[in-house]
């Protein structure tokens, strides 16, 4: 006899609908898994048939066949089992086969029967909307997270006793309905910027970042601040808007960090060590690729602290997704597109001993010491960070003083005001670090005496053509914190300050 169950296995950040069927025959007792099976697919069966004689069932002796369909696709992940569980028992009559023709199943089974969450659930509740099924059974875990798609009845099943039961009487109390969870998945704890004492210039900075979206590099000694500052960005961004949410929530939940939450309403700041490879970046691993930092750092912050100690090869992987806003990986079996829409913070320290320009210590580092650990640096990547900033060691009496600088909450004010005039100027979701070449000159061509100014940059620092498209972008936004219509001097004076840092990396 033949049943069909309808799961989904994930497929970069979506859920391809996958066609579980088992077929039952006779002849020598055999369990084949056939449709590109992963190791961790093909396991299913030794989990598959302890949790149905564990749970008091009797597991047919015959030959199992299960095919998932389409079969040129690959299957990887544990979240088949619930659904081949199934398909045996309605295979043999124990469930009705009309009762799982509506529903999408989704979970791993222990040995004992009980039904453990999965990665890629909300990639997986959209894909059973899509092919609307009207129901969708999953761990108690992944309830919340599940029933984020609007219109999709969500169960959850504890046990595949309790499945069983529920698809045979339709007793709810075997499977309770999920509803989105009403509090705030929150991914680290926010941090207010003012508890950051001094630093008046490198604050300002950091508010320009945000209101546009750049990216920003921090040079400076250790202790001044650098890392301070780069954590509390995210608290003074806008809050997320319902579709960057979704998107964040969806990404976390492929890789299997959001197990037990709903939807995420913090713009994520990941900070990987300086010892990550490539892979760990942008994304990769064996099998399927796994979404890397990059992504996980999307419609957010991605810090990276001690910038040239991080190998020159993973350095140089960041600068098509900050052009383009994605990643790609292509693989010999698949290519997948993964969202890459950061701001990128980075921190560095002037030379290897972190002295050199202090007034206060002195540099122990030669000429050859400071050259080799610049030219970690390349050209392309510093063109690609708008804002340069220098950050002095904090002077005493601001650590002494007792006032605090603004908090987050009056900094975000102004950033989102700043936004809204930019989404109002050229879309949706668009700030001046994005705009197109079109956008840039029609909003953001500076006065004659602007124009004058950035020449004269142009010359004596010797900036590339994407360095002044990118000043120009950084004086838009400065000229929108003033609410000005047009960018003057005074917008590309400010900008061109910020680009001084890199020609120092440079010339090192």
């Amino acid at each position: 006899m033949l049943a069909i169950v309808h799961s989904a296995t994930v497929f970069g950040i979506d859920a391809i609908p996958i066609q579980v069927e088992v077929d039952i025959s006779s002849g020598l007792p055999g369990f084949a898994t056939v449709g590109l099976p992963e190791n961790s697919v093909r396991e299913a069966r030794v989990r598959v048939q302890a949790a149905i004689t564990n749970c008091g069932f009797t597991f047919p002796n015959g030959r199992i066949t299960v095919n998932l369909a389409p079969a040129n696709v690959r299957k990887e992940g544990t979240g088949f089992d619930l659904p081949i569980a199934l398909g045996i028992l309605a295979a043999t009559g124990a469930i009705p086969e009309d009762t799982l023709a509506n529903h999408f199943v989704l979970g791993e089974l222990s040995l004992s029967g009980e039904v453990k969450p999965v990665r890629g659930v909300l990639a997986a509740a959209q894909a059973a909307f899509e092919q609307k099924s009207t129901c969708m059974l999953v761990a108690p875990e992944n309830g919340e997270e599940a029933s984020l798609i609007k219109g999709l009845e969500v169960r959850t099943i504890a046990t595949f006793k309790d499945a069983i039961e529920y698809l045979t009487t339709k007793d709810e109390k075997f499977a309770p309905r999920a509803f989105p969870s009403t509090t705030i998945q929150s991914l680290e704890p926010e941090l207010d910027l003012a508890d950051v004492r001094g630093q008046y210039q490198a604050r300002r900075a950091l508010e320009i970042a945000a209101a546009g979206g750049h990216n920003i590099l921090f040079v400076g000694g250790p202790g001044s601040g650098k890392t301070m500052m780069a954590r509390r960005l995210p608290g003074i961004l806008p809050e997320l808007s319902e579709a960057e949410a979704m998107q964040v929530t969806r990404i976390h939940s492929v890789a299997g960090l959001t197990l037990g939450g709903g939807l995420i309403r913090q713009r994520p700041f990941r900070a990987p060590h300086h010892s990550t490879t490539r892979a760990g970046l942008v994304g990769g691993g064996s099998g399927i690729p796994r979404p890397g930092e990059l992504s996980l750092a999307t419609n957010g912050v991605l810090f990276l602290d001690e910038l040239p100690e991080f190998s020159r090869h993973v350095l140089e992987v960041l600068r098509q997704p900050l052009e383009s806003g994605e990643v790609i990986l292509s693989r010999a079996n698949c290519s997948l597109r993964y969202p890459a829409k950061i701001m990128l913070v980075a921190a560095m320290n002037p030379c290897p001993c972190g002295h050199y320009g202090s007034p206060r210590r002195k540099c122990r580092c030669s000429y050859h010491d400071i050259l080799r650990y610049k030219a970690k640096l390349s050209g392309p990547l510093l063109d690609r960070i708008d804002l340069h900033i220098d950050v002095p060691p904090v002077e005493l009496h601001a650590l002494q003083s007792g006032s605090s600088g603004e908090s987050s909450a009056q900094v975000r004010e102004r950033v989102e005001k700043t936004r809204q005039v930019q989404q109002e100027r050229l879309g949706y979701g668009v700030t001046n670090a994005n705009m197109s070449r079109a956008q840039l000159v029609k909003y953001a061509t500076p006065t004659q005496s602007g124009k004058n100014l950035l020449t004269t940059a142009m010359e004596r620092l010797g900036l590339s053509a994407r360095a002044y498209d990118r000043t120009l972008r950084v004086a838009r936004t400065i000229a929108d914190l003033d609410f000005s219509e047009i960018t003057d001097a005074a917008h590309v004076g400010e900008a061109i300050q910020y680009r001084g840092e890199d020609q120092k990396l440079l010339a090192a």
